[in-house]
């Protein structure tokens, strides 16, 4: 941040403030795949889907295969290291618009967070029981 003299700084932008945590970088950055993998499926089984839709959106925003979901369940891999090594984001998931704990997806700064907010939202939009023709843009 720039120092604005006496002290004090240039304001973040909200969707800074949404990035960074005290200076520091998210805390949602090192959680791993492993924790928050269930609880997208849990959501959507709770809205009558199931595990098998929650894999293609991550199939389809990330390029990870079926064998490599489960690579990175199994190996632990935080956020950070799940998205640095998908094989291949999609091009599309700029097409991703809306509001995500309050934030518009499209508006976020942060290239990581805003893939997380992605998933995000592709998951909500599953659990909503929207045509994963129209999930997937």
């Amino acid at each position: 941040m720039q120092d604005y003299g006496r002290g004090h700084a240039a304001p973040l932008s909200h969707a800074a403030r949404a990035a960074t945590l005290g200076g520091m970088e998210h805390r949602i950055f090192a959680m791993p795949f492993a924790t928050i993998y269930p609880l997208y499926v849990t959501k959507v089984e709770r809205k009558g889907r199931n595990k098998d839709d929650v894999d293609v959106v991550i199939r389809w925003l990330t390029g990870y295969d079926d064998a490599g979901i489960a690579s990175v369940v199994a190996d632990g891999s935080d956020l950070r290291t799940f998205f640095a090594q998908a094989p291949a984001m999609n091009p599309r998931a700029s097409l991703i618009t809306g509001v995500i704990c309050g934030v518009r997806v499209e508006e976020i700064e942060d290239p990581l967070m805003q893939q997380v907010r992605y998933l995000d939202k592709l998951v909500d939009e599953v659990a909503r029981g929207k045509k994963m023709e129209s999930i997937l843009r």
